[in-house]
Formats: structure tokens, C-alpha cells, sequence
């Protein structure tokens, strides 16, 4: 896995990358009650608002990571917000997009260093 300053994390899978937020991003948003994910088959730039989510607290926006292509949203999210709390680093998944440039995954950090990144 790979991580951004955002709070997002990017898994490969085969020639996609899915991309959700992390478990300290989930904790620090409070419950989250709304995802607004991104239409499938929308080209994204790096940095592009993509996703709005709404807790209890705040809302925020997700940027995309890379550039790329939205392939799938997951839908469990449209029902289930709130799963986003209980597994963001699982099935609470965001969307899955076709990359550009896979070797710009090189640029994001590693676990290791997005644990650094938030102490």
C-alpha cells in the first residue's frame, strides 16, 4: 500500500488502483453519514475534487491521487456510510481507477512513512 499527504491510501490491484481513506483520516472525521462518490468513466487530474464526504463533524473533500480514470465506485457506501469507520482500510473502499502512470505510485509514501507523517 501506498499513502498520501490526504489521508488516502492506493492498493494495486492487477492493473487498477483502489484508493480509500485512511484509519487515522476515518477517526479524525468523527461518524461519517455521507459519500458522494465520483461518476464511473470520469477522467481525473491529480489533485481533482473527486469524492465529498459528510460526518458528524465536517465535510471534506477527496482529491485524486493520481491521474487516471474512474473504473468503479463502490456502492456499499451509498447505503452504508458509516462503513467507512468500521473497516477505511478494507471493504469501505472508495473507487477504482485506471492510472496514467503507474510508476507515480513510487512518489507516495510507504506505510512506514505515513505512520511518521501523522505522529
Amino acid at each position: 500500500m501506498k499513502f498520501t499527504e490526504e489521508h488516502e491510501w492506493l492498493r494495486v490491484d492487477g492493473d487498477l488502483v483502489v484508493v480509500g481513506i485512511t484509519d487515522h483520516a476515518s477517526e479524525q472525521l468523527g461518524d461519517i453519514v455521507f459519500v458522494e462518490l465520483p461518476e464511473v468513466e470520469t477522467v481525473v487530474a491529480k489533485g481533482d475534487e473527486i469524492v465529498v464526504i459528510e460526518s458528524v463533524k465536517a465535510a471534506s473533500d477527496i482529491m485524486a491521487p493520481l491521474d487516471g480514470e474512474i473504473v468503479e465506485v463502490n456502492e456499499k457506501l451509498n447505503d452504508n456510510p458509516g462503513l467507512v469507520n468500521e473497516d477505511a482500510m478494507g471493504d469501505a473502499w472508495f473507487f477504482k481507477m485506471k492510472v496514467d502512470d503507474l510508476s507515480a505510485l513510487d512518489d507516495l509514501m510507504t506505510e512506514d512513512e505515513y505512520k511518521d507523517f501523522i505522529e
